[in-house]
């Protein structure tokens, strides 16, 4: 699909491929890649984690509140990881250890922690200092070093998850827990791995947004979780768990982040952006649904 709409942009609109716009789109949706490839592993692993919006801005503020206070990137870096990771672990022991339902758990940790932040910040932004940007944006060379780093991290997840042990676990997990367990897989240790690596990716997504932005805003990750889960979604990865790839991921990500910049260089007015993204989404879903039915037939 992704290929098709590329096509037609070249006959149809070939200024869509003006390299500037289209690194500075590239640059601007490798954050939202970082945790769509966590939001791949819990889907994998047949749970869903909708708090990681609100996971990305504590991170985003954590880190530029440490920037502030003159701290070093490397160390911000640690602290921005490591508060992800507290939270994506509370959220998996929560699931795990209490079993609790997932969709049920993140939701309630997103509300907790969006109005933690807002009762913490009152809406005020974290003014960051000249030095955290200096490879934002603005910098050609800073831009190649964000794609750079993203898609390092694409590669190294996609070869782990297909031949590393601990990759093949949440596969086994997501696909039938019960036979994983026969196996000598613990179901409950893979959850909470997939849910505190969630954490791990999202501060680090944190991170290479910062490093892009003037300021930070209390409320930068609302919607993030949707966009993550759509991109999942449309790339392949089976909401019922036990399937996909972080390949698929990035073709997803990167065809829903192409509609808006399509239907602009088309004329066509913005309302449909929406609309076009929904009925893609759908559309994946529904294969994912009929593509179940004829494995089960």
């Amino acid at each position: 699909m992704l290929a098709l709409l590329l096509v037609a942009m070249a006959v149809l609109a070939p200024a869509f491929f003006a390299p500037q716009p289209l690194r500075s789109l590239l640059v601007r949706e490798m954050p939202a890649l970082v945790v769509a490839c966590g939001m791949a592993f819990v889907i994998i692993a047949r749970e869903i984690d909708i708090s990681v919006g609100a996971q990305f801005s504590v991170c985003s503020v954590v880190a530029g509140l440490l920037a502030v206070r003159g701290w070093p990137l490397p160390l911000v870096l640690a602290a921005a990881m490591g508060t992800g990771a507290l939270m994506g672990l509370a959220n998996g022991a929560l699931v795990a250890l209490a079993r609790l339902p997932s969709i049920v758990v993140t939701l309630a940790t997103m509300v907790t922690l969006r109005q933690g932040l807002n009762l913490a910040r009152q809406g005020e932004f974290v003014n960051l200092p000249d030095g955290v940007q200096w490879f934002g944006l603005s910098q050609t060379a800073g831009q190649w070093l964000v794609l750079a780093v993203a898609a390092g991290v694409l590669t190294v997840l996609a070869w782990a998850a297909r031949h590393l042990a601990a990759g093949r676990f949440v596969y086994a997990v997501g696909s039938e827990a019960d036979a994983a367990r026969l196996a000598g897989i613990d179901p409950a240790r893979v959850t909470l791995g997939v849910f505190g690596f969630m954490g791990v990716l999202t501060g680090f997504a944190a991170m290479l947004n910062l490093v892009q932005s003037p300021q930070i805003q209390p409320l930068v990750g609302s919607g993030l979780e949707l966009k993550v889960i759509a991109a999942a979604v449309v790339g392949g990865v089976a909401i019922s768990g036990g399937r996909g790839s972080l390949w698929g991921v990035l073709a997803g990500l990167l065809l829903l982040a192409t509609i808006p910049p399509a239907l602009i260089h088309l004329h066509i007015e913005a309302y449909w952006e929406k609309a076009i993204q929904g009925a893609i989404i759908l559309l994946a879903a529904a294969s994912d649904g009929l593509g179940r039915k004829g494995g089960r037939a």
